[in-house]
């Protein structure tokens, strides 16, 4: 956004090359009585905030201690990580992963973190959402990531949350996603008796939709057909390539999920083919 034009400036050049004029909004000159009013509003603020920041500072303190120690370590062992993360990124994988505090991406698949681009929400979800689809778009079309991993997690508080008959509100409308899985499947999940089996199957049929739903993508198809035909393409195959993952929190375990792409492109190509 431009910055307002200081008054005088009155007039610029229009498309036509003539002259056209630039509306200044007039602004009230400042009283004296104006800025003791904006003096003591500000003396109410410090004294209306100051529990808080006292009660709140030394968390932040701490993170900002932390910052500085990391990167005093960094330059120390790692001289030019600095320099080389200001060069710009070139991930390999953009990884789609449940936001639950327990699992850290790059930790779990022991990359380092310039060789991910993460999208992280509630149960690992891919669906209509302005927000995963924008990521999905920069990922593909603009950093050109050749796999694409979504990744779940047995223990998942979505996933158990979505089996339950309960409305939680407005996280209701999302984890919904979970519960259209479990109507897809119904005839698999209702053959398993052991609760916690039934609970882990569900997980990882979540994470075979997740991968489903981005194979149906328009950004997805057309950068596969584009990299399909291009002799000169940079990998031996189209490129996104979708993987199935999770991870068992108890004990670190990462599981590759088999998806029969060409089974499940047989069965629905005709519906979601977009080119």
């Amino acid at each position: 956004m431009s910055q307002p034009q200081a008054a005088g400036a009155g007039r610029k050049a229009s498309a036509s090359g003539k002259d056209a004029p630039t509306y200044v909004p007039y602004v009230l000159p400042a009283t004296d009585e104006d800025a003791m009013g904006e003096e003591n509003i500000d003396r109410e603020l410090d004294e209306s905030t100051k529990g808080v920041q006292q009660e709140w500072d030394p968390e932040l303190n701490k993170i900002l201690q932390n910052n500085k120690e990391w990167v005093d370590h960094t330059n120390t062992h790692h001289p030019g990580f600095f320099k080389m993360m200001a060069a710009g990124q070139s991930p390999h994988y953009l990884y789609v992963g449940c936001s639950d505090a327990r699992v850290n991406p790059g930790q779990l698949m022991g990359l380092k973190q310039d060789e991910i681009f993460v999208h992280r929400n509630v149960g690992n979800l891919c669906p209509n959402d302005l927000n995963f689809l924008s990521v999905l778009e920069y990922a593909v079309n603009f950093l050109h990531v050749p796999h694409i991993i979504v990744c779940g997690h047995y223990d998942c508080g979505a996933v158990r949350n979505s089996v339950k008959k309960q409305d939680i509100g407005l996280l209701e409308n999302w984890i919904r996603n979970i519960r259209d899985v479990q109507r897809l499947h119904a005839g698999e999940l209702n053959k398993i008796t052991c609760t916690e089996g039934k609970h882990r199957r569900l997980v990882e049929l979540n994470v075979i939709e997740q991968c489903i739903n981005i194979f149906k993508t328009s950004a997805v198809q057309q950068h596969r057909l584009k990299t399909a035909n291009d002799p000169d393409r940079k990998y031996p195959f189209s490129t996104p390539r979708i993987h199935a993952l999770v991870f068992d929190p108890a004990d670190g375990i990462l599981k590759k999920l088999d998806i029969n792409w060409e089974e499940e492109c047989a069965r629905y190509q005709h519906i979601y083919d977009l080119c």
